[in-house]
């Protein structure tokens, strides 16, 4: 895969932004928890990153369908280079409040909607039908590496540079990435695209969605998933000041665990060879992360819950590489952009975990917040494999 120049720069172009996308929010979190002491401030904060995902989400996949997937892309790593350069700026000259970093949150999340439906569908289709799995489990273990880098130099650099430097770096990135997707060679079939007909192309593929057990299973370990397992990740500037009085280099490397897990997993999944996972395997990945979240919110130590963490990354490598494989593999063509726009969807639902873990961690401490709410997702993911099982 890696000798296609287009899987590779897209695969490069990922990687640069997904890294700068985790430095940018565990700084935006540190520098809200530095300056309110809250942790439903952080949550705030973050959450607006993912807001935009629920109420665009599923337009994204319609409008990736008619309009230039590379130009799209494009587009994206433009704006969030220039929303990178105007908050290096504000903080250059002390002028940085919260709500500059919510806006930015809501531009970076705007953009971030498209990632399934255009980059991701695009590495797929550049890695042919028969490598599916592998080149979306590659992506994926390279997101997971993003994620565990990302909060590392995001910690490090929020305690030795500043936010300033922090997000200037940040936007040098984003226009490297930008450049790496200008030289891909990309061809698609187009759709007409008919504003008045966004909405019923929408439904039409809830209705094809519905109809799929696969693809319902899908959605549905999306939203548990998104809602109550990775909502976690607002309070862990909370959960390591507090739990374990960390550094924010520390903090970093909290944050780092779960993904080095997933890291290594990814990787096993890229490599494998023969038939690939069933759909099954995505809900026992997400079951068997949810419980570790639950046993490391309750660890006596900061090194005991980075274990736990990077254990449970081997369920969320499963759930993020068959999240988009089983909808590449068993999605009709000519309605996967839209499907991946409902996936993100799903995925723009972690609001609604962010603001109650955020509430939860203030009233009653991050611990209990983290662990109650890996509990709910367990039994959110029992109702999913219930209704998928009709």
């Amino acid at each position: 895969m890696l000798a296609d120049p287009a899987f590779l720069r897209l695969w490069g172009a990922g990687g640069l932004t997904n890294s700068m996308r985790w430095v940018e929010m565990l700084v935006s979190g540190l520098f809200a928890f530095e300056l309110t002491g809250s942790a439903f401030a952080v949550s705030l904060v973050l959450m607006s990153r993912a807001l935009p995902m629920l109420t665009a989400g599923a337009l994204s996949g319609a409008v990736a369908e008619s309009l230039d997937r590379k130009k799209l892309l494009m587009a994206g790593q433009a704006t969030t280079a220039a929303g990178a350069i105007i908050i290096a700026m504000l903080a250059a000259t002390g002028g940085l409040a919260l709500w500059h970093l919510f806006l930015n949150g809501m531009l970076g999340g705007l953009v971030w909607t498209n990632e399934l439906a255009t980059r991701r569908r695009m590495v797929a289709e550049a890695a042919g039908p028969h490598r599916i799995v592998q080149a979306v489990a590659f992506d994926t273990m390279t997101g997971s590496t993003t994620r565990m880098v990302g909060p590392l130099v995001g910690g490090v650099f929020y305690q030795t540079v500043g936010v300033a430097a922090a997000y200037g770096i940040a936007a040098l990135l984003y226009v490297c990435a930008l450049l790496l997707v200008a030289g891909v060679e990309h061809r698609q079939e187009r759709r007409i695209l008919m504003p008045r007909r966004l909405v019923s192309d929408v439904m039409q593929a809830v209705r094809i969605a519905l109809a799929h057990p696969s693809l319902r299973l899908v959605l549905g370990v999306t939203v548990a998933m998104n809602v109550f397992g990775f909502s976690y990740t607002a309070v862990l500037p909370a959960f390591g000041a507090i739990a374990f009085e960390a550094n924010p280099a520390e903090i970093g490397l909290l944050a780092a665990a779960e993904p080095f897990g997933a890291l290594l997993a990814g990787l096993a999944l890229a490599l494998r060879r023969g038939a690939p996972p069933g759909r099954m395997a995505i809900a026992i990945g997400s079951a068997g992360f949810l419980v570790v979240l639950a046993l490391a919110a309750l660890a006596p130590g900061l090194w005991q819950a980075a274990a736990l963490l990077m254990l449970g990354g081997i369920g969320t490598a499963a759930f993020a590489s068959l999240q988009t494989g089983l909808v590449m593999m068993e999605a009709p063509i000519e309605a996967r952009s839209r499907i991946l726009g409902l996936t993100t969807t799903c995925i723009g639902m972690g609001p609604v975990g962010v603001l109650v873990v955020g509430a939860l961690a203030d009233g009653f401490g991050p611990r209990a917040a983290i662990a109650g709410m890996a509990v709910a997702g367990l039994a959110a993911l029992a109702a999913v494999l219930s209704v998928t099982r009709r």
